[in-house]
């Protein structure tokens, strides 16, 4: 056991530490005042985004919930080191916002008026890269004039809207255009301002030290806000509280079953496993184990921003959810691929569910080596299997046809990454989207009693 294997639980249990988290914000918040800094978020927007397109849209109302300042940055799309698979990345973002407005509008109670304003239609395409630029060009002067969130909403909406042959309304141009080299300068300053400060997205929140992604994560944001006092009178609560899960069973008649798409080097998968696991018992839904080897152990490099962000993300998503997590002992390599080897052998005992529990909470949150015998035989034994059955089944090599073949049947569905859902004819990602999870179960289980 080298010694990085050794220290990593401890390192981590502390960094990724709720405690850890507050004391971050509490030394923000001393060296701003120190500075003598205004509370100044920062907005980073991507104009061809589907996920900014909602977020300016319901940006002026957060801004007017808190005595904040406001700033936008119009940005780049993110590398391609960032982007892997970038055409799936764009198409299914557009399905998801389409998918997040209907959800939200609904949810929250809109009135009509507030629904007009919080939409977004997947067109189909992606806008002309000609209109993307007109759009670029308007919200940079906009942006460079101090009216970006007076300006954007309009752009956008024109931007996105199925007509291509309309003009950019003059109501949403800024008064007076910026110089190309103006242009370039913004963006190139956005895009080094977003880089150092650690991200790579678009439809990016930044305040103090922290990075929030579009209105999934603005929840983080508003109680780190309001925990500072900087509210205004009766506002209480998020804009967009996030979903909560059931916890009694539902009356779903013969439901589909939930493909789960996983990694055991996924973060997300990891704190998403219990729940998905909990709703099959409520509905009654049969979940398979579509597992996938990790994308760096299939050639594909993750930039060391995204790493940081997605974990420091994870935590902040499994404090909400109470799921323990932190103490972690990356299983990159051979103990990602000795826990796959187990899982057939776990399905055939009936505890398939059981050993990817045992096995994410223990690199996830306990800093257990499964690399090491004694780590893995611990993860094994307290799934109630036994050790030396398992000993023979990592000498099975079939798996890895498996995880190939889970990985093509993952991007036969338009996606590529991990965790990822399939109930029938319904494909989602993201450990944050067990409501259309659980939608389509309904839906679906109530379209086979009918046919």
């Amino acid at each position: 056991m080298s010694v990085k294997t050794l220290l990593m639980p401890y390192v981590t249990q502390k960094l990724f530490s709720r405690d850890t988290l507050l004391a971050k914000r509490r030394k923000a918040e001393k060296a701003r005042q120190s500075a003598g800094r205004s509370h100044v978020v920062h907005y980073f927007h991507q104009v061809d985004d589907p996920y900014s397109a909602l977020m300016i849209q319901i940006l002026p109302s957060f801004a007017a919930r808190y005595a904040i300042e406001l700033e936008a940055h119009v940005v780049s799309p993110p590398p391609d080191s960032a982007a892997p698979e970038r055409e799936k990345l764009v198409e299914y973002s557009r399905k998801d916002a389409q998918s997040l407005a209907t959800y939200h509008a609904a949810r929250k109670g809109f009135s009509p008026a507030q629904q007009s304003s919080f939409q977004y239609t997947d067109p189909g395409a992606q806008p002309l890269e000609t209109r993307i630029q007109l759009a670029t060009e308007a919200l940079v002067s906009a942006a460079l004039q101090k009216r970006f969130f007076d300006l954007a909403p309009c752009v956008s909406k024109w931007l996105w809207q199925r007509n291509i042959t309309t003009p950019l309304p003059e109501a949403c141009q800024a008064i007076a255009p910026g110089t190309q080299q103006e242009l370039d300068a913004h963006i190139q300053q956005s895009d080094a301002l977003r880089e150092s400060k650690g991200h790579y997205l678009g439809a990016m929140l930044y305040y103090e030290g922290e990075w929030y992604w579009g209105t999934d994560r603005l929840y983080h944001l508003e109680a780190r806000l309001q925990e500072l006092g900087l509210q205004k009178a009766g506002v209480k609560g998020s804009l967009f509280e996030p979903d909560q899960d059931p916890i009694h069973p539902l009356a779903l008649e013969n439901p589909p079953d939930i493909d789960f798409f996983f990694s055991f080097r996924s973060p997300y998968s990891a704190i998403v496993a219990p729940r998905v696991f909990k709703l099959g018992q409520l509905t009654g839904a049969k979940v398979n184990l579509r597992f996938v080897l990790p994308m760096v152990m299939r050639g594909l490099a993750v930039p060391k921003a995204k790493r940081e962000y997605i974990v420091h993300d994870t935590a902040r998503e499994a404090h909400a959810r109470g799921t323990p997590f932190g103490k972690l002992n990356d299983p990159v390599g051979r103990p990602a691929e000795r826990g796959l080897s187990l899982v057939p052998y776990a399905e055939k005992h009936g505890l398939g569910q059981e050993f990817v529990l045992s096995f994410m909470q223990g690199v996830w949150a306990e800093g257990i080596d499964a690399g090491s015998d004694s780590g893995l035989r611990k993860i094994v034994e307290r799934t109630g299997l036994d050790w030396q059955g398992a000993l023979q089944a990592l000498d099975d090599e079939s798996w890895r046809l498996r995880a190939e073949a889970n990985r093509n049947e993952l991007f036969g569905l338009g996606l590529w990454g991990v965790p990822s859902f399939r109930v029938g004819d319904t494909s989602v990602w993201g450990q944050d989207r067990l409501w259309q999870v659980l939608d389509a179960l309904k839906a679906q289980s109530s379209a086979r009693q009918t046919a």
